[in-house]
């Protein structure tokens, strides 16, 4: 399969770089005061979406239930520990394939942006040595909308000047695959629930399988 693209639009967490483990573990410190303990099972569910679905995941079946104050403070809070953990980040934590993918992919001539709902992005990016690297960056604090609101992925295109038919978007979440599509744009599913949600131009089995199907 060779796919005729200008751009190539990349979701964040769990695509560049593996910052799930980090997310799971301050919901993890979120809940542990409210009773709840939370299966590594969600993680996939977490992927992709809101701060605001995500505390709704959290407090699922739990019993809970909490004021608009309440869920306002539990949502600073786990960005408060989220941003803490992030320090952690470094250069190591961009894997030896994705940077080599990426630089191979520039050098073919495409446009490359990245397209996340993540209000730390920017940061992430920095910390992983990407700050200046992509043609355009998209982070949540450009939205209003969170994915599968296309908005991030047609705001990353806009700034591009590509047009949406001509962009691909890598994404592990189903979210993610959802808003690709809604705007109109080629999904290729990497990892996690978009694998298996079956709304997916392609699938990936690897983020080098990029250079096979983007000639």
């Amino acid at each position: 399969m060779n796919l005729a693209k200008k751009a190539v639009i990349f979701d964040l967490d769990g695509v560049i770089c593996a910052t799930d483990r980090l997310q799971f573990q301050a919901w993890q410190t979120v809940a542990a005061p409210l009773g709840i303990v939370l299966s590594e099972s969600v993680t996939d569910r977490l992927r992709g979406v809101s701060t605001e679905a995500c505390l709704d995941i959290v407090l699922e079946g739990s019993g809970t239930i909490c004021t608009s104050a309440e869920r306002a403070a539990l949502m600073e809070e786990k960005r408060s520990v989220y941003r803490e953990l992030l320090h952690t980040l470094g250069p190591s934590d961009l894997g030896y394939e994705v940077h080599n993918t990426l630089n191979e992919l520039r050098a073919r001539g495409y446009r490359l942006a990245l397209g996340s709902s993540s209000g730390e992005a920017g940061y992430i990016l920095k910390r992983i040595g990407l700050d200046t690297f992509f043609d355009a960056v998209v982070t949540g604090a450009d939205l209003t909308h969170a994915k599968p609101d296309p908005e991030v992925f047609l705001t990353a295109a806009a700034r591009l000047g590509i047009p949406p038919e001509d962009c691909a978007v890598v994404e592990d979440a189903q979210a993610g695959i959802q808003a690709a599509k809604a705007g109109g744009m080629t999904a290729l599913a990497l990892f996690g629930s978009a694998r298996a949600c079956g709304l997916e131009d392609y699938n990936l089995d690897s983020f080098a399988g990029l250079l096979q199907i983007l000639p």
